[in-house]
């Protein structure tokens, strides 16, 4: 597994990670079962990288990942995240980033995986009526204390950055980014590399949807959170569904996969991004690793740019009340 280092802290990942959000929310049915084995077999396929958070299935998914990750911990790097609040039932109720929230979910993550240290503890979205310095001040205490190795932010503004960095050194930034999502490439990558800051692209697949895998909207499960999202509806989605078929394309023409050129894309962007494509089943596990044997010359990344330039993508990435939460 080749590998790759996330900022200047010295946290070094395999640089392909595995996003577990979908093992327990947001993209249909749970299957706990398979979710366990998908893990299993990243980890035997040498991912170190897993991605969890508090509000993904209102804590199940920590404990999914717990489970697993407790046999084997001496090389996994688990990141999780608090700040989305959710109530018993997954009704949102809001953003918090107060201190004395900090540390009560810190503590209730460190439960809820049964890990004695979290390895990257991101703020999972900006609370805008907390201080970022107040924020980031609590989480340096919890490295001060042990109970975090690294932290770092998602979907964080660039003056956001900037004040939090000068808090406590951030060591990543995760935001969605893809062939269809290039709007990090303006600020957020060049100021992340101006601080030494690593940068995690969630969604690096589109929510699946540059793999092909998505046909209509009609083939997303009954409480699929896609189908809220602009992008998978009306006439947006038959915009998007050319540039899927443009991926397939020139993929064929690689002799690759969709997802695989996808990733392929992503990971060439620069030895500074990890992406963390999620997925719940193995077969989908093994396409995405397959994009680490793919090699894309200057020829192929100039097709693909053309194909698909920043902006080609028809709707936002999430409904309006999701959209306001993104960019503080």
């Amino acid at each position: 597994m080749q590998t790759r280092t996330l900022g200047s802290q010295g946290l070094t990942v395999s640089a392909l990670g595995l996003g577990c959000m979908g093992m327990s929310d947001f993209y249909g049915a749970r299957d706990d079962a398979e979710s366990e084995a998908t893990i299993n077999l990243a980890l035997d396929r040498g991912v170190t990288f897993l991605d969890t958070a508090d509000m993904y299935g209102v804590g199940r998914n920590e404990e999914l990942v717990g489970r697993v990750v407790r046999t084997r911990r001496e090389w996994v790097v688990v990141a999780t995240k608090f700040g989305n609040v959710r109530a018993p039932d997954g009704t949102q109720l809001g953003i918090n980033g107060r201190p004395e929230y900090v540390r009560e979910a810190c503590d209730a993550s460190l439960r809820r995986t049964g890990l004695d240290v979290i390895d990257l503890y991101y703020q999972h979205r900006v609370d805008p009526n907390t201080p970022i310095e107040d924020t980031v001040g609590a989480m340096a205490e919890l490295v001060q204390a042990g109970k975090v190795k690294y932290l770092g932010l998602s979907e964080a503004a660039p003056d956001t950055i900037r004040r939090a960095h000068a808090i406590h050194p951030i060591t990543a930034l995760q935001t969605e980014y893809s062939l269809w999502t290039r709007d990090p490439e303006a600020e957020l990558l060049p100021l992340c590399r101006e601080l030494g800051i690593g940068f995690v692209p969630y969604s690096p697949l589109g929510r699946g949807f540059l793999t092909g895998a998505v046909t209509s909207p009609d083939a997303l499960e009954p409480g699929d959170a896609r189908r809220s999202h602009p992008r998978f509806q009306g006439e947006a989605f038959e915009h998007n569904r050319a540039l899927a078929e443009a991926v397939k394309r020139l993929a064929a023409d690689k002799g690759c996969t969709p997802a695989q050129l996808a990733l392929a894309w992503v990971l060439a962007q620069g030895d500074d991004l990890v992406p963390i494509p999620g997925t719940k089943r193995r077969t989908y596990l093994e396409d995405n690793l397959g994009a680490l044997d793919v090699t894309l010359s200057a020829e192929d990344l100039h097709r693909i740019g053309e194909a698909l330039p920043p902006g080609a993508a028809q709707g936002t990435r999430y409904a309006a009340a999701g959209m306001t939460t993104v960019g503080r």
